[in-house]
């Protein structure tokens, strides 16, 4: 497959969006500057970047409560997603929501919530719309492997399968369900098998390659938009942070049991550092303008940081505001 040399640096630059913003958090977090619970994608951005890479911008997507990178990948505002992480009014969900409710439906992101599996029905929802309408509008459901131990998931595949939905199933496996390694939750064969018994079409993806999980999904939205979804994806990855958090085992809580040499062998696989090593090995980009890109991202995320800090907090008397009942 022959790239645009101005494609593939898109999908570096989201990458690279993604990881440094992370990584920005990291000392604000420790600090108590960042108050909200932050589930940080670090490691993951492969998947958000190449699959969104496949999409329309009013195409939707769902998230979950590890969701920064979806936002990104799919068009969102930096600065409103930081001034979102620090509560403030000029946040994507003004301030009240916090970085596990994230959303912009002018891009497509129709929203993120921390509950296991709470937007997969809801995803389903927009594809049955879409359907409906005949607007080739294609729906996913990022979730991670966690989600498979609900019961809303396989009803909404069962619905979308009956349905014939333009769906994607995306299912990111980081290998453990919070603190839970998979292997002692689930029966060992892959999760995409999940959905074999519902008669569609399923794929089992390296999370870490994003020209991977880019053409995967492509062929993926493509079914989906010639009426051949719903289609269930596997993406295999690692998160290279805590649960939730910088680390798992700061101020006396030692509850990440990931074994070293496993956080050092999927470190080796770094999405970042994998691509960066294909677009220099193909003589793609060299390390000068892989470095310009670098300083851009660095700055764009430092502004975010500034602008987030210096934004209002919502006011005390709006505390209310868009609390309906």
């Amino acid at each position: 497959m022959v790239y645009q040399p101005e494609f593939l640096e898109h999908l570096y630059r989201t990458m690279l969006r993604i990881r440094l913003s992370e990584e920005s958090l990291v000392e604000p977090i420790l600090r108590g500057d960042v108050r909200t619970p932050c589930h940080l994608y670090s490691g993951q951005e492969a998947i958000a970047t190449g699959l969104c890479a496949t999409l329309m911008k009013d195409d939707y997507i769902f998230g979950n409560h590890r969701s920064h990178g979806h936002y990104l990948a799919k068009g969102g505002s930096l600065q409103a997603m930081m001034a979102e992480i620090y509560c403030k009014e000029a946040g994507c969900s003004r301030g009240r929501g916090g970085s596990m409710h994230l959303i912009d439906p002018d891009i497509g992101m129709m929203g993120s919530a921390p509950i296991v599996a709470g937007t997969i029905s809801l995803a389903v929802g927009a594809a049955l719309a879409a359907s409906i309408r005949k607007d080739s509008r294609v729906s996913v459901s990022f979730f991670g492997d966690g989600a498979t131990g609900e019961g809303v998931l396989y009803e909404s595949i069962n619905f979308a399968a009956l349905k014939r939905l333009p769906i994607i199933f995306a299912c990111e496996n980081n290998l453990y369900a919070t603190h839970m390694p998979i292997r002692e939750c689930r029966v060992n064969q892959p999760i995409s098998r999940i959905a074999e018994p519902f008669g569609i079409e399923i794929h089992s993806v390296d999370g870490n390659d994003v020209l991977q999980v880019y053409e995967a999904s492509r062929k993926a939205a493509d079914a989906c938009r010639n009426g051949n979804g719903p289609i269930f994806m596997e993406f295999m990855t690692y998160r290279f942070r805590g649960h939730v958090g910088p680390d798992d085992n700061i101020q006396g809580s030692h509850t990440d049991i990931r074994p070293k040499e496993e956080i050092a062998m999927w470190m080796d696989k770094d999405p970042i550092k994998r691509f960066e090593q294909y677009l220099i090995e193909h003589q793609l980009m060299d390390k000068d303008r892989l470095q310009v890109i670098m300083d851009e991202v660095t700055a764009e995320v430092r502004d975010a940081q500034a602008f987030a800090k210096m934004s209002p907090s919502p006011r005390q008397e709006e505390l209310l505001k868009y609390v309906f009942a």
